[in-house]
């Protein structure tokens, strides 16, 4: 919990620490889209007074200084360079000494092109814009200018054209000082208005921006968070996988080193997970390891470390426990995870082996009490224990099945395989109606080998897949030998689900039938009942093919499975072989005959032939014909034996007795 704890605190600062570079990172930006707003609403404010500023001058020229100058006309040649009439400048000063008393004016000089004055409002005849702006040149030019000066006052000073109305004609320059503080204010009033708009819109646009970047930020934490637990956690029960396993482990295990502390390294496997699996399907087993995980864990302390290392295999570290302490845990657990519970309606309980190694009694390195611990926990299933502490000795069962896998290759190759052939009867004559081929193996060392021996080793590596197309092709040539010697025999012949989910499986089998030419109707491919449960899409395919094909389909130990009638339905099947479970007291035994007759019917209502195995008796061979079975086989009728050795008079005569 604490390990969870401190990787969360990082990532606490981390994404804290990526969210302010984000706010701050969008502040900029904002912070620069003020200024530049301002500096634009300034600019307006000030070209606001610059059009005011002529506009206002325009109407004095025309309002008031036109008409003064034109009581007494002016020669156009000579403009304002002689300088005004008597009638003239009293009539200027009329004009201006209302505006200059008000204050809608103040300072106002007429000036010649040369830059005379030839009239202020205070009288003096010097002062003004010098001849060499270039304002006062443009106004000399005809065009009109006005500027927003700074200092104490701010005014509006104009410099424009004056134009006699008599003429039309340009006369001089009209030089205007205006009052800026009202428009000032003005533009002042509309840029604090401005500014608080733009403050409010820039802090809810800087609030949007913090929002996303908080978003963001706290979504790209997520984001890594999640990567990061899907790359430590397995994703079916959420435990720790297979690497953080290993990491802590090796960490907990160098801090035992340096500081001599104790603990358990435990390796557990569910036992029979894969019948589970097979018969009520794979998402069966996948809420199977999700609820044997929670009853694990719930019984774990806090520096407790369960994790799932891939299958129905889990792995667990005690750091500061005994082998007393350990064992006790363990045991529990066990109980617990026993405990009987529910999965698609059939009740059932799972039982689990766990194995056992101690640091550092025997050893510190993580792989080497893995190792140990694997021993111990196959030493377990074996039958010695649920918990077992590894004590020494050899490697256990996966690494003995590991030699039998290596011979196994190589008796392939040295032809070190035989088939015996068990016979079928067909009831109530007695006449063989085929035989079944079953694998020995002759053992160089060990001698003739059943099934038993050597299969399971098969099952769990790719072996299984050899083994069976050595088995149909010696079958297949088997039958052909018998045919040449009248006798007509079909073949049946056992494939596991792992046969039937490798692609291309049934063109295989199309393709050993053309190169033997033997008929496909006389080849049965028995499959179990646990195999047509699981109801994957590539076996169904498998049978389908096979079926359409002409392979007769049998569904071998019938009844021991949980295979529903919705699975059948619809699939080729040929033959229901009953289990030998219900075949064995069913003369005397009611409930045994209720099944196995409910399995005659179901297996003729499907088209199919029933056919009950270990049939040891003559008793039950009549009460099964007297049922209405199709075939029976078992040692009533004969042992699996080469094919030679198949003895049609005493297999007739044991069905007869």
């Amino acid at each position: 919990m604490s390990i969870r704890r401190a990787r969360r605190r990082p990532r606490a600062r981390t994404s804290s620490r990526l969210f302010a570079t984000y706010a701050a990172a969008s502040l900029v930006p904002v912070m620069a889209l003020g200024a530049v707003m301002l500096h634009g609403y300034r600019d307006d404010a000030a070209e606001q007074g610059r059009a005011q500023g002529l506009a206002q001058a325009a109407v004095i020229a025309e309002m008031a200084i036109a008409p003064a100058l034109n009581s007494a006309e002016t020669p156009p040649s000579e403009g304002l360079a002689g300088g005004l009439t008597t009638t003239q400048l009293e009539g200027m000063r009329a004009a201006t000494e209302h505006a200059v008393f008000r204050g809608s004016v103040l300072r106002l000089r007429l000036r010649s092109f040369t830059g005379r004055v030839v009239f202020s409002d205070d009288g003096s005849t010097s002062g003004g814009v010098p001849t060499s702006d270039p304002d006062f040149q443009a106004a000399a030019a005809g065009e009109s200018r006005a500027t927003v000066s700074g200092g104490g006052a701010e005014v509006i000073r104009v410099l424009q054209p004056l134009v006699a109305s008599a003429s039309g004609q340009s006369v001089g320059v009209l030089e205007l000082y205006l009052p800026y503080r009202s428009i000032a204010e003005q533009s002042h009033a509309q840029v604090e208005r401005a500014w608080w708009r733009l403050c409010g819109a820039l802090v809810v646009l800087y609030l949007v921006l913090a929002v996303l970047a908080w978003s963001t930020t706290r979504s790209l934490s997520r984001y890594a968070a999640r990567q990061e637990y899907q790359a430590t956690h397995d994703a079916l029960t959420g435990l720790p996988n297979r690497a953080a396993y290993r990491a802590q482990a090796e960490r907990v295990l160098a801090g035992a080193v340096r500081n001599g502390g104790a603990g358990a390294v435990v390796l557990a496997d569910l036992n029979r997970f894969k019948e589970v699996n097979d018969t009520l399907g794979h998402h069966a087993g996948d809420e199977l390891l999700r609820e044997v995980s929670v009853r694990m864990r719930a019984c774990l302390g806090p520096d407790d470390l369960l994790a799932r290392l891939g299958g129905d295999e889990f792995a667990l570290l005690l750091p500061g426990r005994g082998r007393a302490e350990a064992v006790a845990l363990l045991q529990t657990i066990c109980d617990r995870v026993s405990d009987e519970m529910v999965l698609d309606g059939v009740p059932l309980s799972i039982e689990a082996s766990f194995g056992v190694a101690l640091y550092p009694e025997h050893g510190v390195n993580l792989q080497e009490l893995k190792q140990r611990a694997d021993t111990a926990m196959y030493q377990g299933k074996r039958g010695t224990a649920d918990v077992v502490v590894y004590a020494g000795g050899d490697t256990g069962h996966p690494h003995q099945w590991l030699v039998v896998q290596a011979e196994l290759r190589h008796a392939l190759e040295r032809d070190e395989l035989v088939l015996h052939y068990q016979p079928k009867v067909a009831l109530p004559s007695g006449e063989i109606s085929g035989v079944e081929a079953l694998v020995r193996w002759q053992h160089p060392q060990r001698g003739l080998l059943p099934p038993g021996e050597f299969l399971p080793a098969a099952e769990h590596s790719g072996l299984i897949v050899p083994l069976t197309e050595w088995v149909l092709r010696r079958a297949l040539a088997d039958q052909a030998d018998w045919t040449a010697q009248g006798r007509d025999w079909p073949i049946s012949v056992n494939v596991s689900a792992r046969n039937l989910e490798v692609p291309g499986f049934a063109q295989h089998v199309r393709d050993l039938l053309a190169a033997t030419g033997a008929a496909p109707h006389r080849l049965i491919l028995e499959v179990t009942e646990t195999a047509l449960a699981g109801d994957t899409g590539s076996v169904v395919r498998s049978v389908t093919d096979l079926g359409a094909a002409g392979v007769g389909i049998s569904v071998d130990d019938f009844g021991t499975g949980y295979t529903s009638l919705s699975q059948l339905r619809g699939l080729p099947i040929n033959e229901i072989k009953i289990d030998r479970a219900f075949v064995a007291d069913v003369a005397r035994d009611p409930q045994s005959q209720a099944i196995v007759r409910s399995v005659i019917e179901l297996a003729h209502g499907l088209g199919s032939r029933a056919t009950a195995e270990g049939v040891e008796s003559a008793e039950i061979s009549r009460w099964l014909a007297g049922a209405g079975c199709d075939e029976a086989q078992g040692y009533l009728y004969g042992r699996p034996v080469p094919w030679p050795q198949i003895s049609v008079a005493s297999i007739t005569e044991g069905a007869g007795r």
